[in-house]
């Protein structure tokens, strides 16, 4: 099947999808395109039992996706760019410290917390796995999706002063967290002994650093262009060609693209609006990226519904496996906010509980699921595939729905006290 073919059935599927969500369920967007999506996989399969040729033609569309790819390489730049473009340089300024230490020291500790756990987990129920794997499925479970995150924080009204720590932290844990992934894979590709710890930490060095410096450069050559003319399309193509080009060329040197194109989007949207564009070129590029965002955000979540149902691997031992890695997986990211939520809250005025809110507020999407998709056979791919989408569809539905009563809950138990 061609890919414009599978471009039309995925957005088609997805405005219809969101056209019932909008008007009957009302739910945040990008849960209930995936549950809508989930329900209707669950309704061509059980038509596939009277009509094979229904099952098999859904098969071979989602078979014909490469999901790693089209998140990883396609959709996540776009998606990262429309987020950071919107957050706000003071506020975020203010929360760097405890941000950078949530996104660096959190996911690390987190990558161990869980890999140590899972692999004590998988020996009492006798399923040998090497520790290096589960510390693979440690770095790809740990980062939060800031493209998830940024939907379902939309409807959950958090005050401001949180809404920055788990936006900013979950823009940048992401790239940190590839670069975790990637370190930890060619590790386990190549054997702990042939791999020199000195090379481990330049790779590292150089994906993270050299992606903020990148995009630094292009964010700023990007604003000079736009600062030199007043044309609102040239202006928003500009936008478009910066992000493919900040991707292409973090690709091409090795550097972490997730983490260029979120600082090029924090530069421009910053430092634009008030020098560089015109109030109609903001307001056309600031409605371009939202359609971009929605459109994106809408292909993904159904390709996540339907890949769930239609890809992973179900066993009694995968799902139990599963349902044990939900509470591991909260407790690992607990105790990797826990120290520097503590070592931060008296000089930046933390709002209580925000270790209990942030922990619930880590929302685990796509990119877990395209960095599983990229396990190799020997590396559990199967049973990890089957955690990771049961982690993602709590995280998602069951966390998703639930973060804005609690941020009410424990903010107004707060209030009531105190007056």
């Amino acid at each position: 099947m061609d890919i414009f073919t599978i471009i039309t059935i995925l957005t088609v599927l997805s405005a219809i999808f969101a056209f019932i969500n909008t008007k009957f369920l009302k739910l945040p967007f990008t849960i209930g395109l995936m549950i809508i999506a989930i329900c209707f996989t669950l309704v061509i399969i059980v038509l596939g039992h009277f009509e094979h040729w229904i099952l098999d033609e859904a098969k071979l569309i989602i078979g014909s996706i490469d999901f790693e790819t089209v998140l990883l390489e396609v959709m996540l730049s776009f998606l990262l760019f429309a987020g950071a473009l919107h957050t706000k340089l003071d506020e975020l300024r203010k929360q760097r410290a405890p941000i950078m230490m949530f996104a660096t020291l959190g996911v690390i500790m987190s990558t161990f917390i869980i890999g140590g756990v899972m692999y004590w987990v998988a020996g009492a129920l006798n399923h040998h796995i090497d520790f290096i794997y589960c510390l693979l499925f440690g770095a790809l479970i740990s980062p939060t999706d800031p493209i998830a995150v940024l939907g379902i924080l939309k409807n959950a009204k958090a005050p401001k002063k949180l809404e920055v720590k788990i936006v900013g932290e979950s823009l940048f844990n992401d790239g940190v967290g590839v670069v975790v992934f990637l370190v930890i894979l060619k590790i386990a590709e190549q054997g702990l002994a042939s791999v020199d710890a000195e090379e481990v930490s330049f790779l590292f060095f150089e994906e993270v650093f050299g992606g903020i410096a990148l995009g630094l450069v292009m964010g700023w050559i990007g604003f000079k262009v736009m600062k030199a003319i007043d044309h609102y399309e040239t202006e928003v193509m500009i936008t478009l060609a910066l992000v493919m080009g900040i991707y292409s060329i973090a690709h091409y040197i090795e550097f972490s693209g997730p983490l260029a194109v979120v600082v090029a989007g924090i530069y421009i949207g910053n430092k634009s609006p008030q020098i560089a564009w015109s109030e109609t070129t903001q307001n056309y590029v600031d409605k371009f990226w939202e359609l971009i965002d929605v459109l994106l955000n809408a292909i993904l979540f159904v390709l996540i519904g339907f890949e769930l149902l239609m890809i992973i691997p179900i066993s009694g031992e995968y799902l139990t496996f599963g349902l044990i890695a939900i509470p591991v997986v909260l407790l690992a990211r607990w105790l990797a906010l826990k120290g520097p939520i503590e070592l931060f809250k008296r000089r930046l005025e933390f709002l209580p509980r925000t270790d209990i809110i942030m922990t619930w507020g880590g929302i685990r999407g796509g990119i877990s699921i395209a960095l599983a998709l990229s396990l190799k056979p020997e590396m559990e791919r199967e049973l990890f595939i089957t955690v990771t989408y049961i982690i993602v569809v709590f995280s998602i539905i069951a966390q998703g729905l639930t973060i804005g009563p609690l941020v009410r809950k424990i903010l107004g138990n707060t209030e009531s006290k105190e007056s």
